[in-house]
């Protein structure tokens, strides 16, 4: 059987979660805004291993549970191995998010950064759907690629010689066309979710700016780097020079736009170091709303 490829990343992941958001924002979501005051029973569509019910259990009010589900055996065995020890009644669930169908018994399913991998995205926010009681919440955390893109800023260097925005944003809708998978998709839940008839729809925008600068502590710059090399940020082309153009003409590229790609990437790569100013956000959407069958006329 084929390794399930984010069995692989798991040390990927959970260096990179703490990149997307501050600790007392997602305090301020739980509080101020979703005001959660009763126990609640959570189900994680893509749970990896276990991010959000870490985050949310501390926050939420005692007798809260957790569900996660997730194909990674690997993953789920590092999410039982995580909260084992922990004072939170949860459960863990190995099934394909866009097959799984659940009893309706939660009051919040939720997912994280699961949507854009997905060929059929509005299938498994159905199921999420689907599974919660009347009057509960779907919450979802998705990226929009091309703000993230529009977020870079390495002191010294004019944007436009780092990161092209129009051939990213030309590439990124071509290859959703061809596979489905939307990495822009955090833009768009809002939309999806009303058309399969949530109602109350907001739409947040994660609050962290990462700042990179000299006069940082070396262990918290050393780190921040590290974690940001290792998420892909500043990665250099992968290919030779005529082997990268290529693909990405065969994605859509006109041939100046793919040399441009090259070059920016290049420089880029060779420009961002340890000892570098730079700041960047990645506006993760976090989008929410409530299940109300009763004013679609439908039963449960």
């Amino acid at each position: 059987m084929d390794t399930y490829y984010w069995d692989s990343r798991i040390d990927y992941l959970r260096r990179s979660r703490d990149l997307y958001y501050n600790d007392d924002y997602i305090e301020f979501l739980v509080e101020k805004v979703w005001r959660v005051d009763t126990p609640v029973r959570m189900v994680d569509f893509g749970c990896g291993y276990g991010y959000l019910g870490l985050k949310l259990l501390p926050l939420l009010p005692e007798g809260s549970t957790y569900t996660g589900i997730d194909l990674g055996e690997k993953l789920l065995e590092e999410a039982r191995s995580l909260f084992e020890p922990l004072p939170y009644e949860t459960e863990f669930i190995r099934a394909d998010i866009q097959e799984v169908r659940l009893e309706r018994q939660y009051d919040i399913a939720l997912c994280h950064a699961v949507l854009l991998h997905m060929p059929q995205p509005v299938e498994v926010l159905r199921n999420m759907i689907d599974c919660v009681v009347e009057q509960g919440r779907i919450i979802t955390f998705e990226p929009h690629w091309i703000s993230n893109m529009a977020n870079y800023y390495l002191h010294g260097y004019d944007q436009s010689r780092l990161v092209h925005l129009g051939i990213l944003q030309k590439l990124y809708e071509q290859d959703t066309k061809r596979s489905g998978k939307d990495g822009n998709i955090g833009a768009k839940v809002p939309i999806y979710l009303s058309e399969l008839g949530v109602k109350e729809i907001e739409s947040r925008v994660s609050d962290k700016v990462l700042f990179l600068h000299s006069n940082m502590d070396q262990d918290r710059k050393s780190g921040l780097y590290e974690r940001l090399r290792d998420s892909g940020h500043a990665d250099a082309p992968a290919q030779e020079r005529e082997t990268f153009v290529t693909q990405l003409m065969e994605r859509g590229a006109r041939f100046e736009e793919a040399q441009q790609q090259y070059d920016n990437e290049l420089l880029l790569s060779k420009q961002f170091q340890s000892d570098s100013s730079f700041t960047y956000a990645c506006n993760m959407k976090i989008t929410f709303g409530r299940v109300d069958r009763a004013s679609q006329g439908m039963t449960d």
